[in-house]
């Protein structure tokens, strides 16, 4: 079974979502990571940068760092390498901006996670089940006619975690964008 097609409405036209991330190509994807102000607004204005230079944002993740006021933004860009040095110069120049660092061919280490509803019973969910165990998930919630699972891991990890899952009937994904930090 594939995943069923997911509507968004833009206006009163309706127009299908990208289908999920599985087999995304990573060749000009750019791991950027920028230490900000925690303020209201900030998101917006680093969004908005990226989105006026013509770029497209595939993940993104925000939270706080261990200093009260700050937050660790980890973008993934889909450029080249010229084209995410301007970005980085672009983002050095926004006032809340406190650090931006480039980190896609540095020493890093990189988390995904992704949450999957199956729609499976009986022997089917004990294979699936199994299969999710093979990948170091796990089942976070199941239902008479569903199953909830989860696995986090490096971004090719959770793409095969995705691929083994699609014959077992993907129902929806939730998955987070990329969180970065920088072996150095």
């Amino acid at each position: 079974m594939s995943t069923p097609s997911l509507l968004m409405q833009t206006g009163n036209t309706p127009h299908p979502n990208p289908p999920p991330r599985v087999g995304r190509e990573q060749a000009r994807l750019r791991v950027l990571t920028a230490v900000v102000v925690d303020h209201p607004g900030v998101l917006t204005r680093v969004a908005g940068m990226v989105r006026r230079r013509g770029f497209n944002i595939q993940g993104l993740s925000v939270g706080p760092t261990d200093e009260h006021g700050r937050s660790r933004m980890t973008l993934t860009v889909d450029a080249g390498h010229a084209e995410v040095d301007q970005v980085q110069k672009q983002l050095d120049r926004l006032v809340e901006v406190i650090e931006v660092e480039d980190l896609t061919e540095a020493p890093r280490l990189s988390r995904e996670l992704a949450m999957v509803k199956l729609a499976v019973t009986g022997p089917r969910r004990e294979r699936a089940v199994a299969d999710v165990d093979r990948f170091g998930g796990r089942v976070v919630d199941a239902g008479a006619e569903h199953v909830i699972v989860e696995v986090s891991g490096e971004f090719d990890r959770v793409e095969r975690f995705l691929e083994a899952l699609q014959p077992y009937g993907i129902v929806e994904i939730a998955r987070s964008g990329p969180v970065a930090m920088s072996k150095r």
